[in-house]
């Protein structure tokens, strides 16, 4: 029986090209070539067979995307879990790992399947006022997470100097790393990835260094990853450990990434090919991310699990408390801790200023020089960071309620990467064949209000304690049913693009 002709009247892929004078992620000549490996096998409608070597290329836009998973805020939220709760919470780190994963095939099904990012699509499915108050949004997150990773690595540079270089001199010294970001650009994508691959490989080194130093327990480990275990004293890190995991700049982020890579959209098995040496590469990217952030738990579960000082580590003292504990040795589990945190908070800061560069760019439409947006994206971030160390840099626990402001500040952009992107990714309009099922829709949704709702548990967790007077208290009801308005009419979007599919599917089968 042969198979029912193809209905040519909907769209197979994604509908228009980006405007060669729009903004875009990558110039065609910054892409990586794919198609032509096995040219013999250049099927239109089936992707083509298994390739290691299309892998290889296929691979890096996922690693870079995993860093967001190890920036000093990741990791001082893994410490903080692994001293209070010790191994209870490892199985909801693998399950949240797990969340991250499929929010971040989204981004990358919806680069993929239609050769423009989030911040561009954004630009263009909604009004004005709306674009711009997600685009300050993301903004904010972005510079939220900056601050925090920045921080981090200047507490690693201040401790790889033996306390000689202040907090603020190693914000400074973080600073330049967008010179490095542009110059190894210059040589191409592939050199940029590979300059991360070797950061993440110090952090995984690292890692596993002080893991076999300190030997935590395997069997508790393992139950630690295969029961679940919960407990009023524990929620707080609970909600810590989800709410670290979903970045919101970083969202945006990998659906730029993936159009690194030249894939001819104009055929569906080549964009199938695509989104499956992503999704390998990605699964594979935060396995690892996984391994390094199940590390530096268990190392603070192993060492601090019901001793005095578990509610007072930070990212300040948790290095100092880590050698007071295990003493010297041939490589001092001090430095061998700075050293990790160094490459996780270099990691971070660079590919945020990446992340920077497309917002604004997908958002305003600016076509700008590269050195000019990056420095535009750095400034935002270093300028108050700079004023935070010289405020903060005396006082460990006014870095700590600084960095609760972070964490907050960042919970409460969540929705508004969250809400768009899965409202595109099910939009036939906007990803033809390629948009969501309803299986897998309904999974995202429900995936996306439980995250919503855990962060929204921290923010009034932690409004609670800090609300103080009737003023206050006026602004943040103010604010709270302004943020609740913008993100009912974010959700009202999505039944609107339903209704307009229908209605469009209802015209074409009357055709």
């Amino acid at each position: 029986m042969a198979p029912p002709p193809q209905d040519h009247r909907r769209p197979l892929l994604a509908g228009e090209e980006p405007d060669e004078r729009e903004e875009t992620a990558y110039e065609s000549s910054e892409r990586i070539h794919i198609v032509g490996i096995d040219s013999d096998s250049d099927a239109s409608d089936s992707a083509p067979p298994f390739s290691w070597r299309k892998l290889w290329l296929f691979t890096g836009p996922g690693f870079l995307m995993s860093i967001a998973f190890l920036d000093p805020g990741n990791l001082e939220g893994d410490l903080q879990s692994g001293a209070i709760a010790g191994y209870s919470l490892l199985w909801l780190l693998m399950w949240a790992t797990a969340v991250g994963l499929l929010i971040q095939m989204l981004s990358a099904r919806l680069g993929v399947a239609t050769g423009r990012h989030l911040a561009e699509l954004c630009r263009s499915e909604y009004p004005t006022w709306a674009r711009m108050l997600l685009w300050i949004m993301a903004e904010l997150a972005l510079i939220g997470a900056d601050i925090q990773e920045v921080i981090g690595s200047a507490i690693a540079i201040k401790i790889l100097s033996n306390g000689y270089l202040p907090l603020w001199a190693g914000v400074v010294i973080t600073a330049l790393d967008c010179f490095v970001f542009l110059f190894l650009e210059n040589y191409g994508v592939r050199k940029l990835e590979a300059f991360f691959a070797v950061l993440i490989a110090v952090m995984a080194i690292s890692f596993a260094w002080m893991f076999g130093d300190t030997k935590p327990n395997g069997t508790e480990l393992l139950l630690g990853i295969l029961i679940p275990k919960l407990s009023s004293k524990t929620i707080k890190q609970a909600v810590g450990v989800v709410g670290c995991i979903i970045m919101p700049h970083n969202v945006f982020l990998h659906s730029a990434l993936v159009q690194s890579r030249d894939v001819d959209r104009s055929k569906k098995g080549r964009v199938d090919e695509a989104l499956r040496y992503y999704g390998i590469e990605s699964t594979a990217a935060l396995a690892v991310s996984f391994f390094i952030n199940l590390c530096v738990t268990t190392v603070f579960a192993k060492a601090f699990y019901g001793t005095e000082v578990a509610n007072s580590i930070g990212l300040v003292n948790a290095g100092q408390l880590l050698q007071d504990k295990y003493g010297g040795g041939i490589f001092p589990i001090l430095y061998i801790w700075a050293i990790g945190l160094l490459a996780a908070g270099q990691s971070s800061t660079i590919t945020g200023t990446y992340a920077g560069q497309f917002i604004m760019g997908g958002f305003l439409n600016l076509r700008l020089k590269k050195w000019v947006r990056a420095m535009i994206t750095r400034s935002c971030a270093i300028i108050p960071t700079i004023i935070v160390a010289l405020i903060f840099d005396s006082s460990e626990d006014s870095l700590d309620k600084l960095n609760e402001w972070l964490n907050v500040l960042q919970s409460v952009q969540i929705p508004f990467a969250l809400i768009p992107l899965l409202c595109l990714v099910a939009k036939e309009e906007i990803m033809g064949t390629f948009q969501i099922g309803p299986v897998l829709k309904t999974i995202s949704w429900i995936v996306a209000v439980l995250v919503i709702l855990i962060n929204g548990y921290l923010l009034l967790d932690f409004f609670m304690n800090v609300v103080d007077g009737l003023t206050v208290a006026v602004v943040v009801c103010a604010f709270t049913v302004g943020y609740v308005s913008f993100i009912l009419y974010l959700v009202s979007r999505n039944f609107k693009f339903a209704s307009w599919s229908r209605r469009q599917s209802k015209q074409l089968d009357l055709n």
